[in-house]
């Protein structure tokens, strides 16, 4: 089971009748399909992220045009099986912008969607944007090429929102894009150039879509890093692939979700930092809570980076 999470598959009935109690709520209130109330008392667009690490961009994006709202931002939570409440419901139902992320990763937001059809509210599914269907990995938050289309695709349903306000969206992206993330892209340039083809292991399928842009040789069986992120039990052959790859050195670094640490990962956490292995924590959601999309994941690319530097010079 995983550690703080709960990543059963199980349907949640108790979380769809929140869902339809709270859309019978939302339709005796309002035409829901009228558009509701989709702006502040201050005349902002109401916009709402299933995370707050799409949530961090998307109120980047929207700059003081928008009022952002992420209705999973405590790192304990699984968007996976979480259960949204009637506010949750209320929110999305009022929401002239909402982004999700698909990809089988918080489905519930599609059932809230649904539960409250508006016809006038712009929707941004991640997955669609990058094109990764259900089954494939929805970590696309560590793809610097899925942010980057995200963020495109974020601010097109901004200006459809409010297309009197499109030069003003456009701006943001280019400042996003060339300033806020200045650091990131460099930092991930860098690596790729430094440390390419490094063999590393990793705990969870996480860190499979960084691995991928970094260029770095990802040794973990496919089949663990899956079943790791799944809550599943991974098999005994990939177990002891793993192990023996740590125990043999054969990886030079070991990346660790840090809010998904089974008795397994631990064991393995621990065996890589007896071996002298770096060992580099990275979490699956804004970590501090309150930080930006680009603050988390530059300290994250730094430590990285610094691990595989001392790694290498060995």
């Amino acid at each position: 089971m995983r550690a703080g999470f709960g990543r059963g598959r199980r349907p949640h009935m108790m979380g769809l009748l929140v869902v339809l109690v709270a859309a019978v709520a939302v339709v005796a209130g309002c035409d829901a399909s009228s558009g509701g109330s989709s702006r502040d008392a201050d005349g902002k667009i109401v916009a709402v992220a299933t995370t707050n690490v799409w949530g961090s961009i998307l109120s980047q994006l929207g700059g003081d045009k928008v009022s952002t709202s992420s209705i999973i931002s405590n790192p304990n939570t699984d968007p996976h099986d979480y259960e949204p409440s009637p506010a949750d419901s209320r929110l999305i139902a009022s929401a002239s912008v909402v982004v999700q992320n698909g990809i089988g990763y918080d489905s519930w937001a599609a059932k809230s969607i649904a539960a409250n059809p508006n016809s006038n509210r712009e929707v941004i599914t991640v997955g669609d944007v990058v094109g990764v269907a259900d089954g494939g990995n929805p970590h696309q938050w560590y793809s610097p090429d899925s942010v980057t289309k995200t963020a495109a695709a974020i601010t097109a349903a901004l200006k459809k929102a409010d297309p009197d306000q499109s030069d003003y969206f456009d701006s943001r992206l280019s400042e996003f894009d060339g300033t806020d993330l200045a650091e990131y892209h460099q930092l991930i340039d860098e690596i790729r150039r430094e440390y390419a083809n490094t063999p590393i292991g990793a705990s969870e399928s996480v860190v499979t879509p960084l691995a991928q842009a970094l260029g770095l040789d990802l040794r973990t069986p496919s089949g663990f890093l899956s079943a790791i992120s799944e809550g599943a039990d991974p098999t005994a052959a990939d177990k002891a692939t793993v192990d023996r790859q740590i125990s043999d050195r054969e990886i030079k670094v070991y990346v660790f979700n840090s809010q998904n640490s089974t008795p397994d990962v631990q064991a393995q956490v621990d065996m890589a930092k007896s071996e002298g292995i770096p060992v580099v924590s990275v979490t699956e959601t804004l970590s501090p809570a309150n930080a930006t999309f680009q603050s988390w994941q530059v300290a994250q690319l730094r430590a990285l980076r610094d691990a595989l530097a001392s790694a290498t010079r060995r």
